[in-house]
């Protein structure tokens, strides 16, 4: 018995990566770049404040292997401008991350907004040293 359970939750976990994985190239695709595993890794990288992750875990990503944690799932969706639960799951959301962001923006000085507007227009790197120098300064 628990062997046919580890078996079907294995092939439950193995449609769901290659269902991610179809979500990951269309929305690729659509914000314009090619699904080669060293684009994901050369941008995802970017992006991501975390440890970097490596070719090989983002053409798992790719070939519907695995699906990335959380954290790095949000930021796949950021970067490509798509829902965050439509990437992993495949069902859209209506509103829940534009009402999060309207939430964190409401608490913001003018000031702050413009900083963060300045930080926004930053391309990926410098917004990555940007964050990097923000958690070295938080750090007790």
């Amino acid at each position: 018995m628990l062997t046919w359970l580890f078996i079907h939750l294995s092939s439950c976990y193995m449609n769901e990566a290659k269902l991610f994985s179809e979500r990951l190239t269309e929305a690729m695709l659509a914000a314009g770049y090619a699904t080669r595993p060293v684009v994901l890794e050369k941008e995802f990288n970017q992006r991501y404040w975390g440890k970097s992750v490596s070719v090989q875990a983002v053409r798992r990503w790719l070939l519907g292997e695995s699906i990335p944690a959380q954290d790095r799932l949000q930021v796949l969706a950021e970067w490509l401008n798509v829902d965050p639960h439509w990437l992993r799951f495949g069902e859209k959301l209506h509103g829940s991350v534009k009402q999060q962001r309207k939430r964190w923006d409401a608490a913001m000085t003018p000031e702050e907004r413009q900083a963060m507007e300045v930080f926004l227009s930053l391309p990926p790197e410098k917004r990555k040293m940007v964050g990097e120098i923000i958690y070295a300064l938080a750090k007790p």
